[in-house]
């Protein structure tokens, strides 16, 4: 962890914030006072995920909780955005470091261009010395194309800037295996492999309650990282310093897989799906386990509407999806296909029909046989 060079943290509201919202200024300058230490000699990068924008809105508005409702979440988001950066560049200002802003939604990280300009935007800005501040876009993000959690989202981040650690920061010092606040309960000092915590009951809420994410979603972002070759740090905000020092806190999860391609981690992790194929026995086999692509002689049925270069599931018979690629044709396109080889096809409409449906190299399994 010490040797680290390029590390992305990610800190939640309930380390930010207070349980009534509004931002604590105290809590954000010690974050800040941490990470302009550790960045200070040069040799160390920085990416910071922050959570915050809706519960540092809370107060201003006069709402004593975190509204349900997306629009009241986007209002908070809009007032509570600008005082969020507003507070870290002031408190970066005390170490001469300028901050930029970056802001997010599943869409920026699904879409490909998208996807490249914000890898762009974020190695120039690490390039010229600004300290990149990310957050998920709440104002405009709409439930089909929101993250759900920053936990998820600095997963992917991780992953867009080939860092290689991830810390992820919150108001637990690391997993347990039952409730932390119950007697006879132990922490988890490393996570090699996911079935390390098989059987152990995780919870989904943090105390403060003025964020999104729990310790499921965490443990989850560790596992996204960990299984794209990023090594993995839960811990407490407070424990700030010591993580990124290498010291002996929280729980570690060993990075369990190589980096894959930038396209495939959001293909199964960030994209939306717009619909769905049916595959018959065959085609399921020859997809998960001879990871070949999907021609239309193996697709039994069509779901929902979706247009070519979109992602779409892949459901065995029984409904269960067991891919995720992006397809090759509009659905209006595929009832004509189906059951039907490429040289059939390629005869009677011409040789653009002689392909794949969906090309193993846009393919990601999600439930290997």
């Amino acid at each position: 962890m010490g040797e680290a060079r390029r590390i992305v943290v990610k800190v939640g509201s309930s380390s930010l914030t207070t349980a009534a919202g509004g931002l604590d200024a105290d809590r954000v300058d010690a974050l800040v006072d941490v990470l302009a230490k550790v960045r200070s000699g040069g040799e160390r990068e920085i990416v910071l995920v922050s959570s915050g924008a809706i519960a540092a809105g809370l107060a201003p508005l006069g709402l004593r909780r975190r509204p349900r409702d997306l629009a009241r979440q986007q209002a908070a988001a809009s007032v509570g955005q600008g005082l969020l950066v507003a507070r870290y560049t002031a408190s970066f200002a005390r170490y001469g470091v300028r901050v930029g802003q970056v802001l997010l939604t599943s869409d920026d990280m699904s879409r490909r261009a998208h996807h490249r300009n914000a890898s762009r935007t974020l190695d120039k800005l690490l390039a010229m010395g600004a300290f990149p501040i990310v957050n998920e876009n709440d104002t405009v993000a709409t439930d089909e194309i929101r993250f759900g959690d920053n936990d998820r989202l600095a997963a992917l981040v991780a992953h867009l800037v080939h860092a290689d650690l991830l810390v992820l920061l919150s108001d637990v010092d690391g997993v347990y295996d039952g409730d932390p606040s119950r007697p006879g309960t132990s922490p988890i000092a490393e996570v090699r492999a996911p079935a390390d915590l098989a059987g152990i009951e995780i919870g989904s809420a943090g105390k403060a309650g003025v964020g999104t994410g729990g310790m499921v979603t965490k443990v989850e972002a560790a596992r996204i990282a960990a299984a794209a070759g990023i090594a993995v740090v839960l811990t407490s905000a407070v424990h700030a310093a010591d993580a990124l020092a290498g010291g002996d806190t929280g729980t570690y999860f060993h990075a369990t897989g190589k980096r894959s391609a930038d396209r495939l981690l959001w293909l199964q992790h960030a994209s939306t799906p717009q619909g769905a194929l049916v595959l018959d026995d065959g085609a399921v086999r020859a997809v998960v386990e001879g990871r070949k692509s999907l021609l239309p002689a193996g697709i039994a049925g069509v779901e929902g509407e979706f247009a070519a270069g979109e992602p779409v599931e892949l459901r065995d018979g029984r409904g269960r999806a067991v891919a995720r690629g992006l397809v090759g044709f509009d659905a209006k396109e595929l009832p004509r296909l189906l059951g039907r080889s490429t040289r059939d096809l390629a005869r009677e409409l011409g040789p653009a029909y002689e392909r794949e449906v969906v090309h193993r190299d846009d393919l990601v399994i999600l439930h290997p046989q």
